[in-house]
């Protein structure tokens, strides 16, 4: 038999709160026993309620952020931390995961990943959300240039825009992206306006959206 999962929500919003106890409710073996609206709340309910899960906005009043984490950690080294933030920043990922969370899962993901992520905490195992997955991938192969893809555009590219086009696609800024190509964030943004004056585009949202209906994944 499962055994149920008890469950504290720290979230400053109450209609996600709301929205997140619809969610679990539904769930199997699991219950929400408590909320928070602000860190010192959080900390106390921590402390008495020895719930089995955590689900965390890092952007509360009163959270330091990634550190907040570790400073759960050392209060209950038990339980179980799975981040729901709107910050889908590589940096921040990685740093939460090392910090102590179990899980990542971003605000504009799928609601069915939080079923996933707990199902995959049940069976000791860490799950990050889809649209942020590049983010741990191994760093080695982070750090090499993603090859060209084959796509068929109504206007020819090079192998350096499809990787261009690719990375705008995944979310990556100008920054980002020269790192990723090993070339300077000026050569990156112009590689992006010529994309743009070759493609009849304006904005990266309009980038992006073409990006999308050639089929490439998004981020």
């Amino acid at each position: 038999m499962i055994r149920q999962l008890t469950t504290i929500l720290a979230d400053d919003h109450a209609i996600v709160r709301e929205g997140l106890k619809l969610l679990i409710t539904a769930m199997d073996d699991v219950s929400v026993i408590a909320e928070a609206a602000d860190g010192q709340s959080l900390l106390k309910l921590v402390q008495e309620t020895r719930a089995d899960l955590l689900v965390l906005d890092l952007g509360m009043p009163g959270v330091s952020g990634v550190p907040f984490i570790a400073e759960i950690r050392d209060i209950a080294p038990r339980l179980k931390i799975v981040v729901l933030t709107a910050n889908t920043e590589p940096r921040t990922v990685r740093a939460a995961l090392e910090a102590g969370a179990n899980a990542y899962l971003t605000k504009d993901g799928d609601p069915e990943e939080l079923g996933a992520a707990i199902e995959t905490l049940r069976h000791g195992k860490t799950y990050v959300a889809r649209t942020v997955r590049f983010a741990i991938a191994d760093p080695a192969d982070r750090n090499k240039p993603p090859v060209a893809p084959e796509i068929v555009s109504p206007v020819p590219l090079t192998p350096r825009e499809r990787q261009t086009l690719l990375l705008v696609a995944q979310g990556l800024t100008a920054r980002e992206t020269a790192e990723r190509l090993g070339i300077s964030p000026a050569t990156a943004r112009k590689h992006r306006e010529n994309l743009m004056r070759k493609l009849d585009l304006h904005t990266t949202a309009e980038l992006t959206a073409y990006a999308v209906r050639l089929g490439l994944p998004a981020g």
